[in-house]
């Protein structure tokens, strides 16, 4: 039976795992195993992250492409509400 104390993975207080700290693989010794580990690690990390980037990209681009589109044709709009090559050429 583990006693309760610092070597716990989680903090029964607080519910929380204790936080991973940076290393130097160059600086510190590792076992193959770790140094295995990290890059599989590093990987799984990235992609959590790329799902949310690329939601807000894709979110993103709409927004941008809308705006466009919007603009594109407000600017057909107007200009075909004005009739001024009609007016001149009546003269």
């Amino acid at each position: 039976m583990a006693a309760s104390g610092a070597g716990d993975p989680l903090d029964a207080k607080r519910g929380e795992a204790p936080f991973a700290q940076l290393i130097d693989p160059t600086r510190e010794k590792q076992t193959p195993e770790q140094l295995h580990s990290m890059p599989r690690t590093q990987l799984a990390q990235w992609q959590e992250v790329l799902q949310r980037r690329q939601t807000r990209n894709i979110v993103t681009c709409l927004g941008i492409g809308a705006l466009v589109l919007a603009i594109y044709g407000y600017t057909f709009y107007s200009i075909s509400q004005e009739r001024f090559l009609d007016e001149a050429s009546g003269c």
